[in-house]
């Protein structure tokens, strides 16, 4: 990996998320399209969603939970290689999801050696599935201590906090999602729709999420005034920096 530290390496771009199924459904086009632009890409992977995210593989007879455990690191490595990205996994498990002190000791670490210029997670609050707020929860933490000094010291380490986007619950009506984001996915949706076909253990999503993504591009083209057919839509949580509002 370049040294993110080098002027000549390539911006990262980092996300964190629950369950394989989430960064695909929710991030791919933002995750593909930065790609595309030359961002290296880091998906931080929490679980397998072996136990509440893989509906269709429980219903093989005799399935084993490190069947299934297998299949979804299979599919997730698949997609995350279809939108260009690296992947790394935690393993934590799901239904629930519980951070160890390890894990956000890597996550910090992590931040550190990415540097990425943006970061993208789940939104804060999901009361169908409390996994999600969970791994917000980790990204935001390991954010903040990442730009403690006394964190692990480093007196050559230059380290500032990125810009943090929530990306699109499945159901934003209840989880509190103010979309102030919507991101122009159109040039790379075939990516992202090839990322979903891969994710047989959640088929039952792939249309749901083909028609989000064609609602956000309506939302999208009439607040642009720009021809936009696909989009993604993002809460970003900290305020941006202007020199000028136009």
């Amino acid at each position: 990996m370049p040294d993110p530290s080098s002027p000549a390496a390539p911006k990262s771009g980092l996300v964190i998320t629950a369950h394989p199924g989430d960064f695909v459904w929710r991030a791919g086009g933002a995750i593909a399209l930065h790609a595309a632009k030359g961002y290296r890409m880091k998906i931080v992977c929490l679980s397998y969603g072996e136990r509440g995210e893989s509906q269709f593989a429980w219903k093989t007879a005799g399935v084993r939970l490190e069947d299934v455990k297998a299949q979804r690191q299979r599919e997730a490595e698949e997609a995350a290689a279809i939108l260009g990205a690296e992947i790394e996994f935690y393993d934590a498990g799901d239904y629930p999801l519980r951070i160890t002190p390890e894990m956000l000791d890597r996550t910090i670490d992590v931040f550190r050696a990415e540097r990425p210029s943006f970061v993208l997670t789940h939104a804060l609050a999901d009361p169908y599935n409390f996994d999600h707020p969970t791994a917000a929860h980790l990204a935001q933490e390991a954010r903040i201590v990442a730009q403690a000094a006394g964190h692990k010291p480093d007196p050559d380490r230059a380290y500032a906090a990125p810009p943090l986007f929530c990306f699109e619950p499945h159901q934003p009506e209840q989880c509190g999602f103010q979309p102030n984001v919507i991101l122009n996915i159109t040039d790379v949706w075939e990516t992202k729709r090839r990322a979903f076909e891969i994710l047989a253990a959640q088929k039952h999503l792939w249309e749901y999420y083909t028609r989000v993504a064609l609602n956000r591009g309506v939302q999208g083209g009439r607040n642009s005034g720009r021809t936009m057919t696909y989009g993604e839509a993002y809460q970003r949580i900290f305020p941006s920096v202007l020199e000028e509002l136009a």
